[in-house]
């Protein structure tokens, strides 16, 4: 049990930010393209309070966790609350929405660049209680927002790369592909229960973290 506290201690403050931070971005970058939807609803804010979904923040990414420690493997990811962002509103809806849609793997990359350096400084750090609990916080936090980047960036509505996709079509094509959004979610649960999702996720990520250690010197 206690194995388990001390667990959930690391993960939580990696995984509570890499998910509400990257909700916080869509928001902040709306408001900036025109569209105050989520600073009137009190969203745009650091406090990961204002972002956490129960289920997509805490139940799933536990649960998950808890799997991956008894059968060895597992993609962590989960959700938060979204944060309200009327296209309508913006100055230019079809192009401004590349740039609001983009803001949350954006800020997951940024997230994971800044755990890389913290992890590296863990490296240096000379022996003590904290460099072990820290490197591994670190890289719980690279690994989360590596995923929900590489994730969120896969072309399928409502999902942020679907969103940019819409963004960049001409118009006609554009249209319909957002009406494959309705079913956006049932599709990623099909590639994720069939594998293809880990066969879009494990290469890309393999490749980004690889970046990484050779950025870094780990």
């Amino acid at each position: 049990m206690d194995t388990i506290i001390q667990t959930l201690a690391i993960y939580a403050i990696p995984v509570i930010f890499a998910i509400t931070l990257h909700e916080a971005a869509h928001g902040y970058v709306a408001r900036h393209f025109g569209d105050p939807t989520a600073w009137q609803a009190g969203r745009i804010t650091l406090n990961p309070i204002k972002h956490i979904d129960p289920i997509g923040t805490i139940l799933v990414p536990i649960l998950i966790l808890l799997a991956s420690k008894a059968a060895g493997a597992g993609i962590l990811f989960g959700w938060a609350k979204p944060v309200p962002v009327d296209f309508g509103r913006l100055r230019r809806p079809k192009q401004d929405m590349l740039w609001v849609a983009a803001a949350g793997p954006a800020a997951n990359l940024l997230m994971a660049l800044g755990w890389a350096l913290l992890l590296k400084l863990a490296i240096l750090m000379p022996e003590n209680d904290y460099r072990q609990p820290l490197g591994e916080m670190a890289r719980i936090g690279i690994s989360i927002n590596t995923v929900l980047m590489l994730l969120n960036l896969l072309p399928l509505p409502p999902l942020d790369g679907g969103r940019i996709a819409v963004s960049l079509l001409p118009m006609p094509m554009a249209v319909k592909f957002a009406r494959l959004e309705p079913y956006g979610f049932p599709i990623l649960l099909l590639l994720l229960f069939t594998g293809l999702l880990d066969f879009w996720l494990l290469p890309l990520m393999g490749i980004f973290l690889s970046l990484i250690r050779a950025v870094f010197a780990f």
